[in-house]
């Protein structure tokens, strides 16, 4: 089970590493195409895109360089290998485009007293293009962004992008037809608006994943009673849940079973925490104290085990 689970991780892997290179290509081409063009027509709103742009394409190639990172084998000093970096990655991504974010808004502010002459017609020129390529970027990697917060930080900012591209569309309409060049600062800041509080949720997951919290996927409380349902099991203590990346989920528990058939115990407790909470990664330690007061015997391996662990203990001088 452990070598096809490592085999079909790394065929997922290798194909997001793929499709963000692609993403990544097609994101850096018009980059600089967007950034000319922002010059030129004097609008906020196509260099807050740009802006967003070029986010992206840092978010893509961190994204990727986590993927190849990530693939490094573990070590005496890394047991759990470089997993990590797709969620240092995910939080770096998140804090920069925070960052952009409020920048916009700030730019905003100022121009809103003195609104530059804009370019319409090259502004929408412009932005219709990267629209096309922010929704092909999208499409590419919306299906592995289920499965990946690495991914789905860089798919946040291609979403975002893109909804940049179609509000800088509006504004370029509206500024040929009406004239009111305040309509570009106002898209700028609904574009601000609309990334802060999907970058907070990214950065939050981030953090919780880096401070070993329990993943959102997983109800404690329901886990906690599923364990204690277990036959044989008197109660559990020391439940641990924490993952390593957002779908490598680790789980440790003591369970106090006096009386219960350790190995059949041991393989209801694995198949239920696979079927019921996605957990294959664990580590169960079936206490068996209360046996003596019940009136049991210890089994012989057991006390076999206990006599072993007591010959290879180092001897103190």
């Amino acid at each position: 089970m452990s070598s096809h689970h490592d085999h079909s991780h790394a065929v997922v892997t290798e194909g997001n590493a793929k499709k963000l290179t692609f993403a990544l290509m097609l994101t850096v081409t018009f980059l600089v195409i967007e950034v000319i063009a922002g010059f030129m027509t004097q609008s906020l709103a196509l260099l807050s895109d740009a802006a967003h742009m070029f986010t992206d394409a840092a978010a893509l190639a961190i994204a990727l360089a986590a993927i190849k990172i990530g693939k490094l084998p573990a070590d005496d000093k890394r047991t759990f290998g470089y997993q990590r970096f797709e969620i240092l990655a995910a939080l770096f991504n998140a804090s920069m485009l925070f960052m952009v974010a409020v920048y916009i808004l700030f730019e905003a502010y100022q121009r809103f007293s003195h609104p530059p002459e804009i370019q319409s017609t090259g502004m929408m020129a412009v932005a219709v293009i990267g629209l096309i390529i922010n929704l092909i970027s999208m499409r590419i990697l919306f299906s592995s962004s289920k499965d990946s917060l690495n991914v789905k930080g860089a798919y946040l900012e291609v979403l975002s992008d893109a909804l940049g591209s179609f509000g800088v569309i509006i504004g370029a309409a509206v500024i040929y037809f009406k004239g009111w060049m305040w309509v570009d600062t106002v898209i700028a800041v609904l574009i601000g608006f609309w990334v802060l509080p999907r970058t907070w949720i990214l950065l939050k997951q981030s953090i919780n994943i880096l401070l070993e919290g329990v993943p959102e996927e997983i109800d404690i409380e329901k886990l906690r009673n599923d364990l204690l349902g277990l036959k044989g099991v008197e109660s559990i203590h020391q439940l641990k849940v924490w993952a390593i990346t957002s779908k490598n989920v680790h789980l440790t528990v003591h369970l106090l079973a006096p009386c219960a058939d350790k190995n059949e115990l041991y393989r209801s407790a694995l198949e239920m925490l696979s079927h019921e909470h996605g957990i294959t990664e664990m580590t169960l330690q079936i206490e068996d104290d209360l046996c003596a007061a019940h009136g049991y015997q210890p089994a012989e391996d057991a006390h076999d085990e206990l006599e072993h662990h007591h010959d290879v203990a180092p001897h103190k001088h």
